[in-house]
């Protein structure tokens, strides 16, 4: 006799987890609210036949991950993460409950249908969580120097050095610079120590990343490449997790968003900058790598120059060189997981 499998939708919440068990034929053995823990997950379908095999999707979003896991670990279960963009798009209905979400996930995943996302390991996931609090750290930082910029736009004063934005020798003019007001300057001193402490703060993560990778193969491998720095070969560490889990660099580039994005209608035929569906960190750090990919590697600085003669813009060089660069790098990275 085969055994049963049951298909399991889970819309998850902080608080409860709607479950929706549905067998082969589509019909709806039970949908009801349990307590988000995989103990209490697990029991209605063991209730309902503790031998079965279970196929179940959760949509991707914070905790998600966690549960996962546990039900796969502890409960033997076969769980994929949906993409819930994707399935907001999939439903027959503009309505919007619990019961009709999870629903729909067991549906999906019965008929072969879900749009799966990759459920990261824990320790990518920790990774991910240090990673993301770097890129809120520069995030503070750029604020405070768009509102130092602000104050001195105000006040209409004008650099009295030759000398960039940010260089010590810029920061000591703004520091002694006799032209702002009394409270100008009382707020100029608050936003330059602010952005002291970020400094040291970012410095600090940045040693925590290299120490937790430094046993972390891929990101020594990445570490290789010239022009790619620890935030760099972390981040992509974090975000991609592995490079073959895609077929291909080119949809590698496109997850990491420096794809073009076609604009093509009729006999026009046109790109309308990259595409907007990525993670829009993961792309900062990847077009910043592209730029000292241009100023440092032979390869990549030859393509930029050749770019810059045909006239086109420094940002969609950068943009370009990092699309090549990620098409480039993944038969190397996935060449690199093959061997070890």
């Amino acid at each position: 006799m085969d055994k049963v499998t049951y298909f399991v939708g889970l819309d998850y919440h902080q608080g409860s987890v709607q479950v929706c068990v549905m067998e082969r034929g589509g019909e709806i053995l039970t949908n009801g609210s349990r307590g988000n823990s995989w103990e209490e997950v697990a029991a209605v379908v063991t209730h309902l036949d503790s031998k079965a095999s279970v196929e179940a999707a959760i949509e991707s979003c914070s905790g998600a991950a966690n549960l996962a896991e546990e039900l796969v670990m502890r409960a033997g279960w076969s769980v994929s993460l949906a993409h819930p963009g994707y399935v907001s798009r999939m439903k027959q209905t503009p309505d919007k409950t619990d019961w009709q979400d999870s629903r729909v996930l067991a549906d999906l995943v019965r008929v072969g249908y879900l749009p799966r996302v990759w459920l990261a390991p824990r320790e990518i996931r920790e990774l991910r969580k240090l990673v993301r609090f770097r890129q809120q750290l520069a995030a503070q930082r750029r604020t405070t120097k768009q509102r130092i910029r602000a104050l001195l736009h105000e006040e209409r004063i004008k650099p009295s050095v030759n000398a960039k934005p940010w260089t010590k020798a810029w920061l000591a003019w703004l520091e002694t610079t006799p032209e702002l007001g009394t409270h100008s300057r009382w707020v100029l001193t608050r936003h330059l120590e602010e952005l002291d402490r970020l400094k040291r703060e970012l410095a600090v993560v940045e040693a925590r990343m290299a120490e937790v990778t430094a046993d972390d193969r891929l990101v020594q491998r990445l570490l290789q490449e010239k022009g790619v720095g620890v935030v760099t070969a972390c981040t992509l560490r974090a975000e991609i997790g592995r490079f073959d889990r895609f077929r291909n660099g080119k949809q590698l580039a496109r997850f990491c968003g420096t794809s073009p994005r076609n604009a093509s209608s009729g006999t026009k035929q046109a790109d309308a900058g990259l595409i907007k569906a990525s993670n829009p960190e993961l792309r900062r750090v990847v077009i910043e790598t592209a730029h000292r990919l241009i100023m440092f590697n032979d390869r990549w600085h030859e393509l930029g120059q050749s770019l810059r003669q045909r006239g086109k813009a420094g940002s969609l060089v950068a943009a370009a060189v990092a699309n090549r660069w990620l098409r480039w790098l993944d038969p190397q990275m996935i060449s690199f997981h093959t061997a070890t």
